[in-house]
């Protein structure tokens, strides 16, 4: 069987955690979308793994597949496969034929691309993810596949390559170097298929899999990002190039939407909201310098909110995997959750960081929107629609904070009361039941309910 972990929100819901919860049950972790802009931490045996490309799963000794949704730079893939090795372990990693790899020139597009954006600015991780997505969609990509074929690279990059490097030099006006020389490119991504081609590492990704759940194998489905982050469901255009959502899951490894469909599809939800990067956030704490809308550094804002927004920044680590970028943070937005809902037909939910929030008076929820003088309870269509909403607020009991620790071992009943009514609120509005609550960063700190395998 199947089961899908989508994030319900802007993305840093803790997916990665999740995977590694429930990937004991699993055969093979296989990533849908994304690249090496997808931050996640792993904690196994007290050691703390920071992965960008390389699934979650694959630290646990599970197969990990990047499937052909995924948009692959080689170098970090060998990086981190060699770092895991250097610190003992031995991954398991498979990369799609089919799936598109980032080149240098789409790392200097990218930035300099950033930069001529201004206001329209995603919060990019400066990748080469978005370039890439461009030219696959664009049918002048070049795949995992063709590296292994050295006259098809060779092709593929005297097409391109002059296009990119006009691009830079008569469009924007900056210099090139290496990352736009196709005799320097041809030979450094050779190397790389040479090594997958040793290493056995390509796959094709839906024969692959399916063959795996034939053999009755369970595969976990892995999404990065998150759903308001989707380029067709998120807040365009401060969105990710790729679909996180479970539609994504079907088309990013070539498994049928019947086999994913008959699986389990968990929403992964943070307690509170979180996000790098501009664009309109109703539930704000506080403002983030050069990313909240029309924030002033110097006049700030309230000063209680300021200091929350603060405290659950610093209790909860907001800070970016990748970038090392304070994460804008805010209460939970229940509008943004109902629409993730609908898109993605979560059977379950996984809530984390409720430990993050104990402490506080009180704990308050944004229930619904005020949009045009009307009450709505999901995401309007357009961002701009949704820059114009207003948060209308639910209040909660604040809850203490305990041995998180022992919580996790005594089970569901040994959360505080109050933070059982919050989580059994998020259950009823989105109506799916909650799997799992993490209550704090290791893999034993989670309050298992439910095994979707099970």
């Amino acid at each position: 069987m199947t089961v899908t972990i989508v994030g319900s929100q802007l993305g840093d819901e803790g997916k990665g955690g999740v995977v590694d919860l429930y990937g004991d049950a699993a055969d093979v972790v296989a990533r849908y979308q994304g690249g090496d802009n997808a931050g996640h931490t792993v904690v196994h045996d007290g050691e703390k793994y920071k992965l960008s490309l390389v699934p979650s799963g694959a630290v646990r000794g599970k197969i990990g597949v990047l499937g052909n949704g995924c948009v692959v730079n080689p170098e970090t893939l060998f990086d981190e496969i060699d770092t895991l090795r250097d610190r003992g372990l031995d991954p398991d990693v498979r990369v799609a034929e089919r799936a598109h790899v980032i080149l240098p020139y789409h790392r200097a597009l990218d930035g300099i691309e950033e930069e001529e954006k201004e206001d329209l600015a995603a919060g990019t991780t400066k990748r080469g993810i978005g370039p890439t997505y461009e030219d696959k969609a664009g049918r002048r990509g070049v795949r995992v596949g063709d590296l292994l074929d050295p006259d098809t690279l060779r092709e593929r990059l005297e097409y391109v390559v002059p296009q990119k490097k006009a691009l830079a030099e008569e469009v924007f006006d900056k210099e090139t170097g290496e990352a736009f020389d196709v005799d320097h490119l041809y030979d450094t991504y050779r190397e790389y298929g040479e090594r997958l081609a040793e290493e056995e590492m390509t796959v094709d990704c839906g024969t692959f899999l399916q063959e795996r759940i034939d053999a009755g194998e369970n595969v976990m489905l892995e999404g990065a990002q998150g759903t308001s982050l989707d380029i067709d469901h998120g807040v365009y255009p401060y969105v990710t190039s790729s679909n996180p959502t479970a539609g994504g899951a079907t088309v990013g490894t070539g498994l049928g939407p019947t086999v994913v469909g008959d699986g389990e599809v968990i929403g992964i939800v943070k307690a509170y909201l979180s996000r790098v990067g501009t664009g309109p956030l109703p539930t704000e704490l506080g403002g983030v310098e050069e990313q909240t809308p029309d924030y002033d550094a110097d006049e700030g804002a309230d000063a209680d909110e300021e200091e929350l927004a603060t405290y659950i920044r610093d209790e909860g680590g907001e800070y970016g995997t990748v970038t090392g970028r304070p994460r804008r943070v805010g209460w939970l937005d229940m509008p943004m959750l109902r629409h993730a809902a609908r898109a993605n037909g979560f059977t379950g939910l996984a809530v984390n960081h409720i430990d993050v929030l104990a402490g506080l008076d009180e704990v308050k929820v944004g229930h619904s929107y005020e949009f045009d003088g009307e009450e709505i309870f999901t995401m309007p269509p357009t961002t701009e629609q949704w820059g114009r909403c207003e948060a209308t607020f639910k209040t909660f009991e604040g809850w203490p904070d305990v041995d998180w620790a022992a919580v996790a071992e005594d089970g569901y009943e040994a959360i505080p009361e109050n933070a059982r009514t919050y989580l059994e609120y998020v259950s009823d509005e989105l109506d799916a039941p909650v799997y799992a609550v993490g209550v704090g960063p290791g893999r034993g700190e989670t309050v298992v309910v439910e095994n979707p395998y099970e």
